[in-house]
């Protein structure tokens, strides 16, 4: 037992030092946007500009964990072999499945919490981040374009369904700017266009301002303001058109719901949602990973070679991972399968290197 407890504070000093040094890199190049922003945009205070750069990091640093574990696995493990520890844990009759259970434990156990714990306080910081940064800068806070320029919402109500085209989206989804509305009966028949300044969502409906109503065979009719009904509530309009950074994996089902509801693709919040609850697992794959080519490197010798095979290792399942996230969001993939088959498949392989290392 004393032995495995040394094991673990060793992997999890590893673990934390690769963390604490990444972050720092980020932050600093964070911090460093922020001052090149400050100085186009008028100057803003120093504090609040470290501000800004802390509550942005957790939210930065959350893809961290993977290379932080991979790297701290092979770290602790080298620091082990180099001292000639492993070599008397062998002697003494554990196997490589003794000394690696506490770093498997730790590494399900920080997935839990990073999953649990520290994304929604990443999100709420991140969050918080944008109203200051809107605050500080004088820009939109959540602002949303799409790469078409035009943002566009398809919803049901008590009016019928309708499509929502706007020029820009603004305060987190609340507002619309030059609004165009397609209205339709619920024979999905058109009924009438209008085209607004602006639109603001309030509870059950879009109340558009200083605009035109078209219907057919009738001549446009001005308005200052106009009532179109929407289910939608604020609140959940400036989660659902939040960035997926921002959300917290315990809104997340219900975010996906809404968006659903609001004809919006939600494949994206689907594939986050999957890759938050992978995460523990993900995690024990990395240390699998590290000790695949860290135990079979001790025995032929050279802390290079287990450097590179360690870092290839890592850039091919990362890169087959982004590879297969990136298809699952464009739809190509389910969600589950883009997420859970590129770590599952990683982890059967090293299981089975490491039981043919091991076990013969």
């Amino acid at each position: 037992m004393i032995i495995k407890f040394y094991i673990l504070r060793k992997f999890c000093l590893m673990v934390f030092i690769t963390f604490l040094i990444c972050a720092g890199l980020i932050f600093m190049i964070d911090f460093i946007e922020l001052l090149r922003v400050s100085g186009k945009r008028g100057s803003v205070n120093l504090i609040v500009i470290t501000r800004l750069a802390l509550l942005r990091m957790p939210a930065y640093t959350e893809i961290l964990f993977n290379f932080a574990v991979l790297i701290g696995s092979i770290a602790s493990l080298v620091l082990l072999a180099r001292r000639g520890e492993l070599s008397v844990m062998r002697a003494g009759g554990i196997s490589a499945w003794g000394f690696l259970a506490p770093c498997l434990l730790a590494a399900a156990t920080l997935g839990v919490l990073s999953t649990a714990v520290y994304n929604p306080l990443a999100a709420n910081s991140r969050a918080l981040a944008e109203e200051q940064y809107a605050a500080a800068f004088g820009k939109s806070s959540n602002f949303l374009k799409q790469t078409n320029g035009l943002p566009w919402l398809r919803q049901d109500s008590v009016d019928g369904p309708s499509i929502i085209a706007s020029k820009a989206v603004t305060e987190g989804g609340l507002r619309l700017l030059k609004v165009s509305v397609f209205q339709y009966n619920e024979s999905n028949k058109f009924m009438e266009s209008i085209n607004a300044k602006s639109a603001r969502l309030f509870d059950g409906y879009w109340l558009l301002e200083d605009g035109l109503i078209m219907r057919p065979g009738n001549p446009p009719v001005a308005f200052e303001t106009y009532a179109v009904g929407s289910y939608l509530s604020p609140a959940r309009v400036r989660d659902a058109l939040g960035t997926i950074i921002s959300l917290s994996f315990w809104e997340l089902p219900r975010l996906i719901k809404v968006v659903e509801q609001a004809g919006l693709p939600a494949t994206a919040y689907h594939v986050q949602y999957q890759l938050l609850l992978a995460r523990p697992l993900l995690l024990v794959t990395m240390v699998l990973l590290a000790a695949t080519v860290s135990l079979k490197s001790f025995r032929l010798g050279g802390i290079q070679t287990i450097i590179t095979a360690g870092l290839i290792g890592g850039i091919s399942f990362f890169l087959l991972a982004e590879i297969s996230r990136q298809m699952g969001s464009a739809g190509l993939l389910t969600p589950w399968i883009a997420v859970w088959v590129p770590i599952l498949s990683t982890s059967f392989v090293a299981l089975a290197i490491l039981l043919h290392q091991e076990d013969g």
